[in-house]
């Protein structure tokens, strides 16, 4: 992170050693030279001779007011401290930031919609939004380019990321054709999609520290409290968050629980029947996720050889039931025999953040708020989580 943040000043280091090396190598000796010609007296006519004259006498009364000063040091004193005293107090009330929002002329908008949907309601939802950009915003947005199956979030049918092009700086000049505004319009707008979480959100100022403008935060299991007592933890949160006025778009950026197929195998009744867990393991894995076979030469070209259960005989739980596994001594088995399958809710991703459990939130501070302010209010409501779970910053969030 450290070598992105010098890349993004690398043009101003690098501009401010180019014009120290000019001044030092070419106008400094022609400027000592000058100074330092013999046979110079002083100036005490024209525009050289009033600007000494000017000059002379601000020395002199700057001297009288040092003087005045040191014959009266204790007063004076206290003042210096008063002035530091409120420095430091404007200081500690300052606002604080690290890198301001930026137009950068693309906008992100982020669609996930309840676990298990199809890709069917999502494209519908697509299409909203693109409607929304390229109707509502026509005069600020030049296209929208949408990909489902994909986000930031994770990947899944349930899942949709559009990518909004806006149009010329030079095309938006009022306040109202910012990207924040349209963000924060389209915000509103997307508040209204009972059936989907759509949030749109400006890039970071730094794109490799981050997905979006705003704060990043890890809550982490810090005492092995348990996936389930994370989640309620991180639900809390955000409750909380969308109660706090200096926080926006408080979201989790991670997959809900979703639906699995649950398969559960009596050992004991398998060892029985004559079968291992690798021959119970290579039948599923070759009947639902294919396995690599060889390679074949079709007219000059080496393709792959794949073996997989055809889709008819792999689309519902209950083909199961229909697959037999080689036992030791040549019979087949039928699953049902030894394994049961059930349904349950489960992560379809597992983050982890330094090593430790974790789920990801994200959020913006309100309009008028800095960063600072935003972060200060959510190390707060972390406070006030269960024992066990903690937080860490990422992304920008923690460079600030």
């Amino acid at each position: 992170s450290t070598g992105v943040i010098y890349r993004q000043f690398s043009i101003t280091i690098v501009s401010a050693m180019v014009l120290s090396v000019f001044v030092a190598l070419v106008l400094t000796p022609a400027l000592c030279a000058t100074l330092l010609k013999p046979g110079h007296g002083p100036v005490t006519r024209g525009f050289f001779g009033a600007f000494n004259r000017r000059f002379d006498a601000a020395t002199h009364g700057y001297e009288g007011v040092v003087a005045r000063m040191l014959r009266r040091w204790g007063r004076h004193l206290v003042v210096y401290g008063l002035i530091v005293v409120g420095m430091a107090w404007l200081f500690m009330r300052l606002p604080t930031s690290f890198l301001p929002e930026e137009d950068q002329g693309i906008l992100f908008s982020q669609m996930q919609l309840p676990a298990g949907a199809t890709q069917a309601r999502t494209l519908d939802v697509v299409e909203r939004v693109e409607n929304h950009f390229l109707n509502n915003e026509k005069d600020n947005v030049a296209s929208i380019f949408a990909v489902t199956g994909f986000s930031f979030a994770g990947r899944g049918e349930n899942m949709a990321l559009g990518f909004v092009k806006l149009k010329d700086w030079s095309e938006r000049k009022s306040p109202a054709q910012k990207v924040q505004a349209i963000a924060g319009r389209a915000m509103g707008a997307f508040m209204q999609y009972r059936d989907a979480s759509v949030f749109a959100f400006a890039p970071p100022a730094v794109l490799e520290l981050g997905n979006a403008s705003g704060f990043d935060v890890y809550l982490q299991d810090q005492a092995g409290v348990g996936r389930e007592a994370l989640v309620a933890a991180r639900n809390q949160f955000l409750g909380m968050a969308a109660k706090d006025p200096t926080l926006v778009a408080v979201r989790p950026n991670g997959l809900q629980d979703a639906p699995q197929l649950r398969l559960d195998v009596d050992t004991a009744k398998a060892g029985a029947l004559g079968l291992t867990v690798a021959d119970i393991n290579s039948l599923l894995s070759t009947a639902w996720g294919g396995s690599y076979v060889n390679d074949f030469i079709d007219r000059g070209r080496v393709k792959k050889v794949y073996l997989q259960a055809d889709a008819a005989y792999r689309m519902q739980p209950d083909d199961l039931n229909s697959w037999r596994v080689r036992n030791a001594s040549g019979q087949m088995v039928p699953f049902s025999a030894f394994g049961t399958a059930t349904w349950e809710l489960g992560s379809p991703r597992l983050e982890r953040y330094n090593g430790l459990p974790a789920l990801e939130v994200l959020g913006q501070p309100a309009p008028g708020k800095s960063s600072g302010a935003a972060m200060k209010s959510v190390e707060g409501i972390a406070a006030q989580l269960p024992p066990g779970v903690g937080m860490s910053w990422t992304g920008l969030s923690y460079q600030e």
